[in-house]
């Protein structure tokens, strides 16, 4: 997916309205995709950062007033759950793995290929110069399996190596440097100056904060 980084749209050119307007644009000459093997296959397309479900939403209402359910099939955001820690408080949410990327399960021909690249906020397909490029079935695969992840990936505002204030236990207001972050146990080791020396405590993230 390291491809998915080239020619990010540029959001100082994000529209103010991505409403389900009419769209009469023409595909540019030699840029219809010929009919490919009548399968369906998962693309990406370009939009603008931070519209992704405006976009989904705007190309599902296509798909059902144009007639598409047998071409276009399913409209995907890549997202993951995240924990995050932030003054002391936890908080999920779910974050885009690809902001500005949306995946389409369709069967790729030149009415499909018209009714996706003319939807509003879609900015082009992610492909070899013009020619939209499938995803190979193992980058399909890692990608759900990433969404289908029972265990949320946490995300935390210190690094090893910052200064922290302890909010919680016995070592309330205490402060100290980061020196280990356990992601999988949600547990930061710091190092707090108690009675002159460094003293390493183990403490769960809730329990700092940076200082």
């Amino acid at each position: 997916m390291d491809e998915f980084v080239n020619d990010q749209p540029n959001p100082e050119e994000e529209p103010e309205n991505l409403e389900m307007d009419e769209v009469t644009e023409k595909p540019e000459e030699g840029l219809e995709p010929e009919e490919r093997d009548g399968e369906a296959h998962w693309y990406v397309i370009h939009c603008y950062s931070g519209y992704e479900n405006k976009v989904r939403h705007n190309l599902e209402q296509r798909i059902d007033s144009m007639g598409m359910k047998d071409r276009i099939f399913d409209v995907v955001i890549p997202t993951q759950e995240e924990i995050e820690v932030k003054d002391g408080k936890r908080r999920t949410v779910e974050r885009h793995v690809f902001p500005g990327y949306v995946l389409v399960n369709m069967v790729m021909s030149e009415e499909s290929w018209y009714v996706v690249r003319n939807t509003p906020g879609v900015t082009g397909f992610v492909g070899m110069g013009n020619e939209p490029t499938p995803l190979r079935s193992d980058e399909v695969s890692q990608i759900l399996r990433r969404m289908e992840a029972e265990a949320p990936h946490v995300k935390v505002s210190f690094k090893v190596g910052e200064r922290v204030r302890i909010v919680d236990g016995p070592f309330n207001d205490f402060r100290g440097t980061v020196a280990e972050i356990d992601v999988e146990r949600t547990k930061v080791r710091v190092m707090v100056n108690f009675f002159g020396r460094e003293t390493p405590v183990e403490l769960d993230f809730l329990q700092v904060e940076k200082s």
